[in-house]
Formats: C-alpha cells, structure tokens, sequence
C-alpha cells in the first residue's frame, strides 16, 4: 500500500464532524455495560485488587521500556511528525552573579508520533463515539472536552504477552497476516497463561523492528489483530490491548473496503485502549509471557491520544 493511500485511509478514519446521530445498530454496542453515563470504559476493569495481583508477578525486578524512541526519524503516518527547537534559556549573559546558564526545548509534534495510547476521542462510527456520544458534543480545535488522555487515572494492571512470532516460528510475521481467537487460546494454552479483565494484552510479531530497518515498508502494513481476536479479547473484558506494530490491527485488513474495524470495536463500542507502536521485543527474548504493566500517561488536557512509554515488571 503506497504511502499516500495510506495518508487518505487515515485522514477518512479520524475526520471530526460537528455533527453525528446514533446509528442504526445502536443497541448493539450502548449505553455501555460501565454505565450510560460512563467516560472510562474499560479501565473501569481495574482495581486495587487487580494491583496487588500484578504486583505478585514480580520475581525479579527487572523493568522493560516498552516506549520506543520519539523523534524525527520515527516512522509515522502521514502528515504526522515531530520537530524539537533548543534555545537558550537564561540568555547568552547567564544569570545571577554565578553566571547560571542553560538550555529549553519547544517540541511541535502530533500525538501520535511513536508508542501511543488511544483514548475513547479518537475513533467513531459516522460521528458517534463511546457511549453514543456525538461528535458534537465534545470535539473543539483546541481540544476535546471529553475522553481526553489527560482524564485517564494511572493504568497499573496485570500484562500478558502473546508471542505470535515464536509461535508461528518466525523471526517476523508478515504484513497483512491476521491474529484471530484460534490463535489467541493456542499461544495462552501453549504457554500457561489466562487472560482476564482488566489484563494488557501485548501481542509480539516481530513487525516492530522493521522500524528501524526499513521505515518505509513497515508503514506499507502491518501483521495485527483480526476482528474475530479482537471480539475474543473484547469478550474477556481486558483494558487494553497493544502490539509491536503501528496500528495494532491487521493491514491490510481482512475485509476490502472496511477500514480499521478492530479500532472501532475496542475504541468505540467497548471502551478498550490501544497501544501501538509498543517495544515487545526484549521481553519476547526473555520469554516473558506475564508482569506488571505500568503507565501514568502525560496530561496533555484535550488530546485524543498521547505518546507514551509504559514500563512492564517482571
């Protein structure tokens, strides 16, 4: 898929509109099961208790950054980037009689510019989102007056990882190879694990490290979750759920001309975070398949998604 396209595909799916009426199948998918007055969604899954039990999955103390590097070479989707400015910050004189001098920084970027979460503002179904609220009631230029990041308590929980990779028995799954339910419950039985509310699931396939490889061929696509894992991992009712990829689902999708459905479905009618661009590898090499996830999200008031870098505990 060329660059472009992909650009175009893009654009169409985050478009805001100060209009939006419920859909058709509105029943299906609100009042959410939270509430129908509900911000949350599925962080509504954790809980102290849910804390205490991701704590017990540490045995050695070892952490893994599971943010990538943001920067100007960070691939992203079109017209998305990142600039950073340094100047001078107490002038070229210094300060004060001990002559103090230093340095400030002033960064322009898009949110969405490396490891990201996206929060319930970011996606809808012609206009409506989480909880059947239209667009026009919350999205500004100057931002969001619901469902904003900056909203979302610390998100302290049980991980899981599923190595779809070493399952498959391949250093890099390709793009356009979906990750549905039967696979899901083979790598949890294959490796001993559970998945259960309020978990993050992580999903390695290699993708990520293209990255840095070959920048343009990894945004031509991407292996990721198919809408039957995706409604697997929904009816679980797991927090939110990530991969080593750009935009956690398969693409290009399953079906021709429906664009970036497991979006809609976890952001949209269930309320279920996304994480892309996560760094799974280290933790893949040493085989970690449970830990402690962490994330305090920076508060940038009115964002509909923010660049992260979550810390996982084993």
């Amino acid at each position: 898929m060329a660059k472009h396209t992909i650009s175009v595909l893009f654009t169409v799916m985050v478009a805001c509109s100060l209009g939006g009426a419920p859909p058709s199948d509105a029943e299906d998918w609100y009042p959410s099961q939270y509430g129908a007055d509900d911000t949350l969604g599925a962080i509504n899954e954790l809980s102290p208790e849910k804390v205490l039990q991701a704590a017990k999955l540490i045995t050695t103390g070892k952490t893994y950054s599971l943010g990538i590097d943001t920067g100007v070479a960070t691939p992203a989707v079109p017209p998305r980037g990142y600039r950073i400015s340094i100047f001078d910050h107490l002038g070229r004189e210094g300060g004060g009689t001990n002559k103090i001098t230093g340095n400030d920084d002033l960064i322009m970027s898009h949110l969405g510019v490396g490891s990201q979460i996206d929060g319930l503002g970011h996606v809808g179904i012609d206009f409506v989102h989480y909880n059947g609220t239209p667009a026009s009631e919350f999205v500004r230029n100057d931002g969001i007056t619901k469902f904003g990041t900056h909203l979302l308590p610390p998100i302290v929980s049980r991980g899981v990882l599923l190595d779809v990779a070493a399952h498959r028995g391949l250093a890099r799954v390709p793009k356009g190879s979906a990750v549905n339910s039967e696979e899901i419950r083979a790598i949890a039985e294959k490796t001993g694990v559970s998945i259960g509310a309020g978990d993050v699931v992580l999903l390695h396939t290699g993708w990520g490290g293209l990255a840095a490889e070959d920048p343009v061929e990894f945004m031509t696509g991407e292996p990721g979750l198919g809408l039957d894992g995706a409604e697997y991992l929904a009816s679980l009712n797991v927090t939110a759920v990530g991969a080593d990829g750009w935009g956690l689902e398969v693409l290009p999708g399953e079906t021709e001309g429906v664009l970036y459905p497991v979006h809609q479905l976890f952001l949209t009618k269930k309320g279920i975070y996304i994480l892309e661009n996560m760094n799974t590898a280290e933790l893949a090499a040493d085989g970690v398949t449970e830990f402690m996830f962490v994330l305090g999200q920076p508060k940038f008031v009115g964002a509909v998604q923010v660049v992260i870098n979550p810390v996982a505990i084993r």
